[in-house]
């Protein structure tokens, strides 16, 4: 089956092409964070507006990269949710129309979703079950995943979720948007030990994480001192250790209640070099084999949706001649196949 998976879900439209018989033919993606730089974090309508201009010249430019005509195409699939929902309505209203229009079937794609089976686009993909740990600018949650649409979320965050904390530390340090790249970059310039910030929820039971504290505690570190270069590094490198040991106790935790041997990490902070590194270390010590999709894929594509989407058009599953966005959206509401 061929499908064309549709993204646009927050800042970036994506784009790709994935044949179950092939695997991923081509796969194209438009960043906005240039744009929403000037603003500090996304601006929801610009967002939108954007992705309207770019889809479907996108569209075009992926199906002659896989060197296929829309006739070619057995199913499309888009995201759904969760997401701002005037992005998200561009993409399903697209998606949904494209799919009339050419007389094949569509279907829905839970944004999560799609980043927790990005690995299965690479050459050796996890086997289920395996713990997921989903970190982006949106979402940071802890899920046990015994199949397709069977996920039960061990933990998350109660308020902002880890990607976020990058984005507003970077701008209360004057690094631009997006966070996460510019808080390593900066890092890398730090001095350990001048700082040190807490690990929010490391200090009693249970999965769930806190994000907020952390903020708080660079602000008021930031506030009482002149922020030249050197006191920049030395904090973003401070932010990062807590960011990143915060997440691996969390999966540590979660390793051993449930006895997984395999762990999918999943969402664009996972493409942090730091974290790769403390979880490779963890796999070591607990004989736990650790699974990433491409850099390239951590972050928001159409490829993870494409491969989802085809994923449920395959086992049956399609949208009726309609659509809706669902900017909130649990992964355990999801059907099981």
């Amino acid at each position: 089956m061929i499908v064309l998976g549709l993204e646009t879900s927050c800042d970036d439209t994506g784009v790709a092409v994935f044949d179950t018989a092939r695997g991923l033919r081509a796969h194209q993606l438009y960043s906005q964070s240039r744009m929403h730089a000037e603003y500090g974090g996304v601006v929801p309508e610009l967002a939108s507006r954007d992705h309207i201009r770019k889809l479907l010249p996108l569209v075009r430019e992926v199906l002659a990269d896989a060197d296929i005509g829309f006739r070619d195409l057995q199913g499309v699939a888009y995201t759904t949710g969760p997401g701002l929902a005037g992005a998200l309505l561009v993409g399903t209203a697209i998606g949904r129309s494209l799919a009339y229009a050419w007389g094949i079937p569509a279907v829905g794609v839970h944004h999560m979703e799609g980043h927790l089976l990005a690995p299965m686009l690479e050459p050796d993909p996890p086997a289920f079950p395996f713990l997921a740990l989903l970190v982006s600018g949106g979402h940071t949650l802890l899920a046990d995943v015994q199949g397709i649409g069977r996920y039960q979320i061990l933990g998350e965050s109660i308020d902002d979720a880890v990607g976020e904390a990058f984005d507003k530390t970077a701008k209360l340090l004057g690094l631009g948007y997006p966070g996460g790249p510019a808080i390593a970059q900066a890092a890398g310039h730090g001095t350990a030990g001048r700082f040190r910030f807490p690990r929010p929820m490391t200090d009693r039971p249970g999965l769930d994480f806190s994000f907020s504290g952390l903020k708080t505690a660079v602000l008021t570190a930031a506030q009482s001192r002149v922020l030249d270069a050197h006191t920049i590094g030395d904090i973003a490198l401070a932010f990062q250790e807590a960011a990143v040991e915060t997440l691996v106790i969390k999966c540590d935790r979660a390793l051993q209640q449930t006895g997984h041997a395999r762990l999918v990490v999943a969402g664009g902070v996972g493409a942090n070099q730091l974290l790769r590194a403390q979880l490779r270390h963890l796999g070591a010590k607990l004989s736990v084999r650790v699974h990433y999709p491409r850099p390239e894929f951590c972050t928001d594509n159409g490829a993870m949706i494409a491969y989802a989407g085809a994923v449920r058009l395959q086992a049956g599953q399609f949208e009726a001649l309609r659509f809706g966005a669902r900017p909130r959206w649990s992964l355990t509401e999801l059907t099981t196949l």
